[in-house]
């Protein structure tokens, strides 16, 4: 594993807890974890439970007892590793979004399939039981032809202007702003739930634009390094309109200036027959409507998935005890442990990181150009 901080310590506990809910033919072993700093990664090695840890992520490819390489580090590392990793042999799993811009992403795309190798981007909120239950819902035409998809990521984080400027808002490091970090997540449930998008019209806004300089220092905290002020390069909120290739209309909101939502995650799915709804506040709970309920009893239902006939539920407990955030991660590696095992690449995967990095492009390109824009993959 490469990075320990945030998405390290998810993965890691993922690793750690996937054989003890699934059985399966091949088994995590927690070899080693990368960082920049030795002192404060092998704390994290030792917390976290790897055997060892390192600081020079190119070590971990010359390895024979590394099977994979897991990317967690910030976005404009993500190409480099994963393209040597490929090269080597190394199964593969990056962390979201999968690269600075679709070019990139096409290189890592390409270096994956040239090598064989398995590889997934790390969009965890496809391995929600609820939202895995929504897909066999639209797959089964319970919500009949599908006409809108919304969805909004809305964060509050950032909105102290004394925020400092983190490596999260730097376009040279992260790429975007909200449009990569939250906009993301969106556009690969819409893909996965909806289908592929054609036509966009983005538009986006930095409401502050200068911060002091700093460093995040585990989760979304941060650390200001002094009072100088420097220059916020990325967007912090993004709005689209999109055209699906069905005929369907979406609507995606992303920003982290919205107060009060920490991390609201939601999305609402309309179509001929019903309706769904579903947000990370209640993760385990699916709002579904449909018209062919009677007369006075028509309604938004909620369902919580947890039962056996949910998917990934029945992993975990009993009807009607909850599971959370981290579960999304163990039912996302249970995925790449099940490729790995019978050579059958899961999703999403490079392809899909490729495939949503092109539509993020184009958002970007069209709320420059302010024009509507084709999705050219």
């Amino acid at each position: 594993m490469i990075g320990y901080k945030f998405m390290g310590k998810a993965h890691s506990h993922a690793y750690r807890d996937l054989p003890f809910y699934f059985d399966m033919d091949v088994e995590p072993v927690l070899q080693t974890i990368v960082g920049r700093d030795p002192n404060s990664v092998k704390l994290a090695a030792e917390k976290f439970g790897w055997l060892s840890y390192d600081t020079d992520w190119r070590r971990l490819l010359e390895r024979d007892d590394i099977d994979v390489i897991d990317i967690g580090t910030p976005n404009h590392t993500h190409a480099e590793i994963a393209i040597a990793a490929a090269e080597a042999g190394k199964h593969i799993i990056c962390e979201k979004p999968l690269a600075m811009n679709a070019e990139q992403a096409m290189q890592m795309w390409k270096a994956v399939k040239k090598a064989g190798v398995i590889h997934m981007i790390s969009h965890n909120y496809r391995y929600v039981p609820a939202i895995q239950y929504a897909k066999k819902l639209i797959q089964e035409g319970a919500l009949g032809d599908i006409y809108h998809f919304r969805a909004q990521f809305l964060q509050d984080w950032i909105m102290d202007p004394s925020f400092p400027l983190v490596w999260r808002l730097r376009k040279e490091i992260t790429g975007s702003g909200a449009l990569g970090d939250l906009m993301a997540h969106s556009v690969d449930l819409a893909r996965f739930l909806v289908g592929e998008i054609k036509e966009v019209t983005g538009m986006t806004e930095t409401f502050i634009k200068q911060r002091p300089i700093g460093e995040m220092s585990g989760g979304l905290n941060a650390i200001s390094s002094g009072e100088t002020l420097a220059e916020v390069n990325v967007d912090d909120a993004a709005a689209a309109l999109v055209k699906f290739e069905n005929g369907a209309l979406g609507v995606f909101e992303a920003t982290r200036f919205a107060k009060g939502n920490r991390n609201g995650n939601r999305i609402e799915i309309n179509g001929s027959k019903g309706s769904i709804r579903w947000e990370m506040d209640n993760m385990n709970t699916l709002q579904l409507y449909l018209e062919g309920d009677p007369q006075g009893m028509q309604g938004f239902r909620s369902i919580t998935c947890t039962e056996n006939v949910h998917p990934y539920a029945g992993a975990y407990w009993p009807a009607g005890h909850h599971i959370g955030y981290e579960h999304t991660f163990i039912n996302l590696m249970h995925a790449l442990m099940e490729g790995i095992s019978t050579g059958i690449n899961p999703s999403p995967n490079f392809e899909d990181g490729y495939r949503n990095q092109v539509i993020l492009d184009t958002i970007e390109k069209s709320a420059s150009a302010g024009t509507m824009a084709k999705v050219i993959y």
